[in-house]
């Protein structure tokens, strides 16, 4: 009980700072505009989204990961880390001391570079690591455009014309990282890492950008803003994610709106596993796989080994923010926002209505995040060729059909409805498929011996015991 109350104090906490620090930006972001220049809150938004929020959350996942396992796993989690002041002696403060001592590890260790390592390669290596993804969610809306102090202020830090290709371009510079890390330490065995990393990443990257084509062809563009849409009103409908398939009539915005989620389920699939791939974390971390082969980065120490381990983390984050844009509806509320929207109240004060749909956005966020815990901490490590069938025989093909099938559906109904009736059959066939148990075998169907009628002689784990040998082994 004390776990769950803990959870809960902690997930309160969480989204009273998000509203705080979304409400700051807006803030933060008016002023710019009025006293320094038209666009200047881009350049605030920089600070308040990559270097707060995203590299705020990263560095918690650090922690939250391990009392997450601890939590799925039954255990204590880390407590042992404590402060040396009066008060706070013997108190493990949620395990949050911990990253201090993660970071001061990684800043005092040695940096240690092999003496027959390409210095310039090696140093290069976890930059090019760390700093692609960094970069990613420059594209990212994590608010609505509102005015504050009438000034509009833009919640995101470029909308290039390019958009989602910005983010397909840059997430692939991440394999010369590496690349460059296994190759560059003169080590066969990074080597191996490093060429098994590489093709990991590159085999995800064709099911990743083709999942994206069909929601490409349903919205038009290739823009995120674009994409997420903005609402609409009584008499002008909204845009994008924003708009409504179906809705009720009344002052209050009731329906479906048209979620990437409910329009391109299979898109939303296999994005999810291409871009989970592309993090190379359980159950895809083959490249890390100790029990088969050294990781690729086995030769770095310090904190060039933390840009490795952080970069990972701001994958996780990252990945969240993209998937929640494309597929979540961004920072829009299923229904009410309308609603939310033509209140006074909001009117007036438009910093106070972008942090709540900004909260709105990072909430989001965070359960997908908590989706990939989950997920890291529930299966097993796929083997290496099982994640080749998977990207190439599974994923790619899946993409190709996804994408006709998109592209016949918008041709012949123009307004979605015929995707989203689809897309929603798509989803119940999945629950269904996930929820069904397999019938219980009957007694003796796996060859336990006992001269039961029809048994194939093999034991349960299928290694073709004769069916005396079954019943003998059965007896001791």
């Amino acid at each position: 009980m004390s776990r769950v109350l803990t959870i809960l104090t902690a997930i309160i906490t969480m989204v009273a700072a998000m509203f705080g620090v979304s409400a700051a930006a807006y803030a933060v972001g008016g002023l710019a505009e009025e006293h320094l220049f038209t666009g200047a809150s881009r350049l605030t938004n920089i600070v308040f989204l990559i270097l707060v929020f995203v590299m705020i959350i990263a560095t918690l996942l650090t922690m939250a990961e391990r009392k997450w396992s601890a939590f799925i796993q039954d255990r204590v989690g880390p407590n042992r880390a404590r402060i040396g002041l009066p008060g706070l002696k013997h108190r493990a403060l949620g395990g949050l001391p911990h990253i201090l001592t993660d970071v001061l590890k990684m800043l005092t260790k040695e940096d240690f570079i092999p003496g027959t390592a390409n210095r310039f390669l090696f140093n290069l290596g976890p930059i090019l690591a760390f700093a692609p993804v960094f970069a990613l969610f420059a594209v990212v809306p994590a608010g609505p455009s509102v005015k504050v102090g009438g000034h509009m202020v833009d919640m995101v830090v470029a909308t290039p014309d390019f958009g989602m290709l910005y983010i397909l371009a840059i997430a692939s510079l991440a394999v010369y990282g590496t690349a460059l890390a296994g190759w560059a330490s003169n080590n066969k065995f990074a080597l191996l890492g490093g060429v098994r990393a590489t093709s990991q990443m590159i085999s995800y990257e064709v099911a990743l950008g083709l999942s994206l084509v069909g929601l490409f062809i349903a919205f038009s563009s290739v823009q995120l803003p674009a994409i997420v849409g903005d609402l609409g009103s009584a008499t002008v409908a909204g845009t994008g994610q924003a708009q409504y398939l179906w809705r009720t009539d009344g002052s209050f915005d009731l329906g479906l709106p048209a979620w990437g989620i409910f329009l391109q389920p299979l898109g939303f699939l296999g994005f999810f596993a291409a871009s989970f791939a592309e993090t190379k974390r359980a159950p895809f971390d083959l490249p890390e796989g100790e029990s088969e082969i050294i990781g690729y980065f086995v030769e770095y120490s310090g904190m060039k080994f933390g840009l490795f381990m952080i970069s990972e983390f701001v994958e996780v984050v990252v990945l969240a923010g993209v998937t929640t844009a494309l597929f979540l509806g961004g920072h829009h509320l299923p229904f009410g926002g309308e609603a939310l929207a033509s209140s006074s109240l909001m009117q007036e004060h438009g910093w106070l209505y972008g942090a709540i749909l900004g909260t709105v956005f990072w909430v989001k966020v965070l359960f997908l995040i908590w989706v990939q815990l989950l997920i890291r901490w529930t299966f097993p490590r796929f083997r290496y060729d099982q994640i080749q069938s998977l990207g190439w025989k599974i994923l790619l093909p899946m993409g190709l059909v996804n994408l006709f099938v998109s592209g016949a559906l918008v041709l012949w109904d123009p307004s979605l409805r015929a995707l989203a009736i689809v897309g929603i059959l798509e989803i119940a066939f999945f629950v269904v498929l996930t929820s069904t148990q397999k019938a219980p075998a009957e007694a003796g169907a796996h060859g336990g011996g006992h001269g039961a009628p029809g048994a194939h002689g093999h034991d349960d784990h299928g290694h073709g015991l004769p069916a005396h040998g079954a019943a003998h082994a059965s007896t001791h």
